[in-house]
């Protein structure tokens, strides 16, 4: 029996789709229009999952919330909980996927880790306040991979809250501006621009998919292909050749 999989992690449910699984609702925010919805991932609706009598219910730490797990364990279904940090955790998912739901673990090669790319960047993740990330992130992982440097990656908080003119000390080449989980509108892009130019120097500003930079799993080698095109632009820009 093929196993019927209700999925309330928007890169899971990706990958659990490329993996040909048996995918009977996600999240409204899992970019799947022909799926059944359950809710948010924060907010999912406990009541339908139950209703669906999954297999398997997937979910993530950081994605999801306790009580809801421990909600859908209570109420007899099996739950498979990634927790998803480093690259490494993010291809363990796609091998324990594969094998919870009965299909071939896909070969994924993501190439070896590049050394230092010479492109330092800020990642702004929402906005009032302004947020982003640590080096403990999935984001950070991939850019570290690519040999970008994190302004942000030593701060203690997983997800600190920035002011800019503190950014702006730490001199970042380029702001990576990922399309989520904020939609930065280009006023706000402009506000980042004003915030962080330091001695006439503004740093280049750089719109990314926030699906590469945060989604895990099946899309990471596309993604990390996708992101070194972008080093391969931001690099000339930083570092001009000199006559």
């Amino acid at each position: 029996m093929v196993p019927r999989v209700v999925s309330l992690v928007p890169s899971s449910t990706e990958t659990l789709l490329a993996l040909g699984a048996s995918v009977v609702a996600c999240t409204r925010f899992c970019e799947q229009p022909t799926l059944e919805h359950v809710g948010g991932t924060k907010n999912p609706d406990l009541e339908a999952i139950v209703a669906l009598a999954p297999d398997l219910v997937v979910l993530d730490r950081e994605e999801n919330r306790r009580e809801d797990a421990e909600a859908l364990e209570a109420a007899g279904l099996e739950l498979y909980v990634s927790d998803v940090r480093t690259l490494t955790d993010a291809l363990t998912v796609v091998d324990d996927l594969a094998t919870r739901v009965g299909r071939p673990v896909p070969s994924i090669d993501i190439g070896p880790a590049e050394h230092d790319a010479g492109v330092s960047v800020f990642v702004p993740i929402w906005r009032r306040p302004w947020m982003s990330i640590n080096a403990s992130t999935y984001g950070a992982a991939l850019l570290a991979h690519l040999g970008i440097t994190l302004v942000t990656a030593e701060f203690p908080d997983t997800y600190p809250e920035v002011h800019l003119d503190d950014v702006r000390d730490l001199r970042p080449g380029a702001v990576l501006v990922p399309s989520e989980p904020y939609v930065f509108e280009n006023r706000h892009v402009e506000e980042l621009q004003r915030g962080l130019v330091s001695g006439g120097v503004m740093p280049a500003m750089m719109r990314v998919d926030g699906r590469d930079l945060f989604w895990w799993g099946i899309r990471t080698p596309a993604a990390i292909d996708r992101l070194r095109e972008v080093v391969g632009v931001l690099r000339p820009l930083l570092h001009p050749p000199t006559d």
